[in-house]
């Protein structure tokens, strides 16, 4: 056989086995991650934290999280819980009750991969008890309702349990995500919940989100 007909077939199985890797790459990539409405930009946060009422954080007297009523019907069976679920998961299977029955759900905080809906907690971005005392305690049942159920901001994300038990109600001076290509994001979530909610921030909070926001 000529040489060049043994190097134009070479070159041949060598595209085929490209594009089978190729092929095979695209076959294994996971699916598109779902994911909560995206935060105001990092400059937008920005200005929003510098119009954010700076004040001493508030007691928590007279907090409970009963005084958020959570989670409620948002459409057909589904509440609250069940419509993040759904939402922030990959091939997720509800049965007739709306609760997950299979699906995978990636955890922004840490990075972990869950099949199990009760591997997950829905974190409230700002905490409940966080927004109490930073002006929550003020607001009637029905505000309180409606901050706790809020889908448009982005204040409810699905996380791996335990990360969301760490966190608590603790605001981002003492506590960020530990996946650290998170923090920008969330402290971009942060801003933007309490700024629609005209909720204060105390300074050491203010300056840990100007820090996280300023390495944008």
């Amino acid at each position: 056989m000529p040489l060049r007909n043994v190097y134009a077939r070479r070159v041949a199985v060598l595209a085929t086995s490209a594009a089978l890797t190729l092929t095979g790459l695209l076959a294994t990539a996971p699916a598109a991650q779902a994911a909560m409405p995206t935060p105001v930009s990092a400059a937008t946060a920005r200005s929003y934290l510098a119009a954010l009422t700076v004040k001493a954080e508030g007691s928590s007297t007279g907090y409970s999280r009963d005084l958020f009523p959570h989670w409620i019907t948002q459409s057909g069976a589904c509440n609250t819980r069940e419509t993040v679920l759904k939402r922030d998961g990959v091939n997720v299977v509800t049965d007739s009750n709306c609760a997950s029955v299979s699906g995978s759900w990636y955890s922004e905080y840490d990075g972990a991969t869950w099949t199990a809906a009760s591997d997950l907690d829905i974190d409230h971005v700002v905490a409940l008890a966080e927004a109490w005392r930073s002006g929550a305690s003020s607001w009637t049942t029905s505000q309180r309702q409606a901050f706790a159920n809020d889908l448009t901001r982005p204040q409810l994300i699905a996380v791996t349990d335990n990360v969301n038990q760490a966190k608590s109600d603790l605001d981002p001076a003492e506590w960020l995500p530990p996946r650290t290509a998170y923090r920008c994001t969330y402290a971009r979530a942060w801003v933007h919940v309490k700024y629609h909610w005209n909720l204060s921030v105390d300074s050491a909070e203010k300056s840990a989100l100007q820090s996280v926001l300023n390495a944008c």
